[in-house]
């Protein structure tokens, strides 16, 4: 099976098995990519962790061409692979929801405003959504690695941004 970029549509395909095979993604087809939010270890080694892309480029970084996705629609679904004691950064997406679900170990979620945070861990099949401009943060406090499910309701979301509150505030990508 082959996915590429412009996936094949249901009215072009030349058989609906070739259709059906161009919208399925296999574990086996997946890729841990420790690289692109790979910037953010410029705050601290906490801040490592993999993205496993699905559907769409997510709203890390510009992976258009990653072959191995199927084009977005309308939402980005990826999973996030976080070692224990890594976090992911007070940050905002100020165009989509995201939400994110629990599979594998434990994270604990942040919601911030106004200098306060309010906490919750969250375990396997927990779910939280967080409305667009909302900021918010996540952390494995455990001792095995966290598996999520990373869901932001945007075909090309917005790169979030990261408050003065957040360790990530004038990191840039370069």
């Amino acid at each position: 099976m082959s996915i590429t970029q412009q996936p094949l549509t249901y009215e072009t395909a030349e058989s609906l098995e070739e259709f059906t095979d161009s919208i399925i993604l296999t574990r086996a087809s997946r890729h841990e990519d420790w690289d692109t939010l790979g910037f953010q270890a410029k705050a601290g080694d906490q801040f490592k962790r993999a993205q496993i892309r699905y559907v769409g480029s997510g709203a890390t970084g510009n992976h258009e061409n990653d072959n191995r996705t199927i084009r977005s629609q309308g939402f980005t679904f990826s999973n996030m692979l976080l070692p224990p004691g890594a976090e992911g950064p007070e940050h905002t997406h100020h165009d989509a929801e995201e939400a994110f679900f629990v599979l594998e170990g434990e994270v604990e979620v942040g919601v911030h405003r106004d200098g306060q945070v309010v906490k919750r861990t969250l375990g396997y099949r927990d779910m939280i959504v967080v409305p667009a401009g909302v900021p918010r943060s996540l952390k494995n406090n455990g001792d095995v690695d966290a598996l999520f499910c990373v869901i932001i309701g945007a075909q090309k979301p917005q790169v979030p941004t990261y408050p003065e509150t957040s360790a990530m505030h004038g990191v840039t990508r370069d």
